[in-house]
């Protein structure tokens, strides 16, 4: 006899981005809850059970203005959202996190990204194993949209980026 699943597992975070000007006032803040897309499941599936390489450091990187994350978004095709490249930083930042329990975070170490250009439009942020910026390689894990909708950024804005992923059973 078959025997039926009666609990899972759920997997997922929020990014949380605090846009400040360059007088170190707030202008907005925002929060996405991401989708963990198939690669990235299957990235975690993969290390912990098939002997899969994991990833260190992991990279956040910036959403432009009305993205649609879809869960068969990769690096290389994500037709419902293109990555935000207009700041200053050479590279995506470097995800530096720390784990208590069943979550990680970089609210220690808050990602930070200086805009290059007025009137930018920014509309998530993403996590993946790639640092060059607008890098069309590496493993997406997993990509969010605000749910306020885009925010706009001028010339010197920074935007303070901390995103929490968490584990946990789902209760079923």
């Amino acid at each position: 006899m078959e025997q039926k699943i009666k609990s899972g597992v759920k997997l997922g975070g929020v990014f949380n981005i605090v846009c400040r000007r360059k007088d170190g006032s707030i202008k907005w803040q925002d929060e996405a809850k991401n989708l963990v897309v198939n690669v990235g499941l299957q990235h975690v599936l993969d290390t912990i059970f098939s002997a899969g390489a994991g990833v260190a450091p992991w990279y956040l990187g910036l959403v432009s203005a009305t993205p649609t994350i879809a869960a068969a978004d990769t690096m290389a095709s994500h037709a419902g959202w293109t990555e935000f490249a207009d700041y200053n930083e050479a590279a995506r930042q470097e995800y530096v996190e720390v784990r208590s329990n069943q979550s990680l975070t970089n609210a220690a170490s808050k990602a930070t990204f200086t805009i290059s250009a007025d009137s930018s439009s920014i509309g998530g942020a993403f996590l993946t194993s790639l640092s060059t910026k607008s890098g069309a390689t590496g493993t997406l894990l997993c990509a969010a949209a605000f749910t306020g909708g885009n925010k706009a950024a001028d010339d010197g804005d920074t935007l303070e980026t901390t995103y929490t992923f968490s584990a946990g059973d789902d209760g079923v």
